[in-house]
């Protein structure tokens, strides 16, 4: 039992020695830079910097705001924006020349505004009436001139 257990022990730990030499990072990978609030580690591969203090006996790393990334993310969205643009603009489409109307919408604007000045001309009529009916009545009102 003692040769089947030795086999096996061995085996584990050739198995936990790989497992941790594949966690650990490529030799030269991280560079670090002693700064005023800790350690800034670049990631020599993925170019990410990360800012790392000390607390408790304990090292922290946490990702730092990446200026590069966000300035390339931005640069997509300009660069897909300004492709969009070109698009609209060869094929004859462009924001800068307002869309004149048809003729179906002008004459159905003109139909609106018609009946709005039947509307408010008939008001005006029947003021004018009411002001040159002879009701017999005298109204003391201010004069007009």
């Amino acid at each position: 039992m003692k040769r089947m257990l030795m086999p096996v022990v061995a085996l584990g730990g050739l198995l936990s020695a790989f497992a941790a030499m594949a966690q650990e990072p490529a030799p030269g990978r991280y560079a670090m830079q002693k700064t005023d609030s800790g350690i800034a580690r670049l990631d020599t591969q993925t170019g990410e910097v990360s800012l790392c203090q000390e607390k408790d006996g304990e090292i922290i790393c946490r990702m730092a705001a990446d200026e590069r990334t966000a300035f390339e993310l931005e640069l997509d969205l300009l660069t897909k924006r300004i492709e969009t643009l070109e698009k609209a603009t060869a094929n004859g489409q462009s924001g800068l020349k307002p869309r004149l109307p048809s003729k179906e919408e002008i004459d159905q604007t003109m139909s609106i505004m018609e009946r709005m000045m039947r509307s408010f001309m008939g008001i005006v009529k029947d003021l004018e009436d009411e002001e040159r009916s002879p009701s017999g009545k005298t109204e003391d009102g201010p004069q007009k001139t």
